[in-house]
């Protein structure tokens, strides 16, 4: 129930359309009697002079917001349009409107390769790692390695992420993604056993813990056809994600992890803006509402 003035809350995305999972969020948030916003990020703006900052949507200036919940901050961007959109978040931070996931933070488990570093800093496990921009430097890592997995080193959902054994292969797939200006991400390939571990977490909560389960396939991702099994309440396991999340910076994350060989648990990837739909089917949990509810406690504080 709402107690005070009634907040504003803004869902910021990108699309054109409003995704379902910022339909959920809108939703609950006005079922907690708050006003709700959906706000594209490419027509967010500021105007900024000896009056302060003033931030505009379109040709009109936005209100002053409470809260906000990034959920996607675009796709395939100039470094310029990038700038832009980060000034105008943190600028909307920095006046006050408290802004989930933080914004650089959210940049940083975009970047791959940014996060592996943070997370080993931290002491926190993750499969041997490298990156390079020469096709040869790929074909000796599937030599040394002898199975490798090719990502994106900015992406999400399984997309773009190639497994290759054969140095010939690896040479080629290198090949193709320099063509395009990408650099190559490498993983050494860390057979498991069907499946990986996603932990949804928001704040200092774990929402739930799922397997994610692809026995035709060794993508494990949801969105890649596999399936998720509920994991028991596990301590352990939930500390360590929680443990992983803050040393992201993140208020909520999907933290995905897999089983070594010898047990170890190594984490593959922290999403700063996951889909739940596997994590509500598993634990019957309303993970939207969740977020919501964070959100609102941080705003009221």
């Amino acid at each position: 129930m709402l107690t005070g003035a009634r907040l504003k809350i803004a869902i910021v995305h990108d699309s054109p359309r409003v995704t379902d999972s910022s339909k959920r969020l809108l939703m609950e948030v006005k079922s907690t009697g708050n006003n709700a916003y959906y706000l594209r990020i490419s027509k967010m703006g500021l105007k900024v002079g000896d009056y302060g900052c003033k931030f505009t949507y379109g040709s009109k200036e936005l209100p002053k917001l409470d809260g906000a919940i990034i959920r996607n901050l675009g796709f395939l961007l100039t470094i310029e349009q990038m700038a832009k959109r980060m000034d105008v978040l943190r600028e909307l931070k920095d006046e006050g409107t408290y802004v989930i996931n933080d914004p650089d933070s959210m940049t940083l488990a975009r970047d791959k390769l940014g996060s592996i570093l943070r997370l080993r800093r931290a002491g926190i496990p993750v499969p041997e790692t490298a990156v390079a921009e020469d096709p040869f430097d790929v074909m000796r890592l599937v030599e040394e390695w002898g199975e490798v997995v090719i990502k994106p080193i900015m992406g999400s959902l399984g997309l773009g992420a190639i497994k290759v054994s054969d140095p010939d292969v690896g040479f080629r797939v290198a090949k193709s993604v320099l063509a395009v200006n990408q650099p190559l991400y490498v993983q050494r390939y860390i057979r498991k056993p069907d499946r990986d571990i996603r932990v949804f977490v928001v704040g200092d909560e774990v929402v739930g813990g799922i397997y994610r389960v692809n026995k035709s396939h060794w993508k494990t991702n949801i969105a890649q056809g596999a399936t998720a099994q509920l994991i028991e309440p596990a301590v352990e396991l939930y500390e360590f994600s929680i443990k992983v999340t803050k040393a992201m910076g993140l208020d909520y994350a999907g933290v995905d992890i897999v089983e070594d060989v010898d047990g170890t648990r190594r984490v593959l990837e922290v999403n700063a803006s996951p889909l739940w739909e596997g994590i509500e089917s598993a634990t019957k949990k309303n993970v939207a509402r969740h977020i919501v509810d964070y959100l609102l406690k941080k705003t009221r504080k």
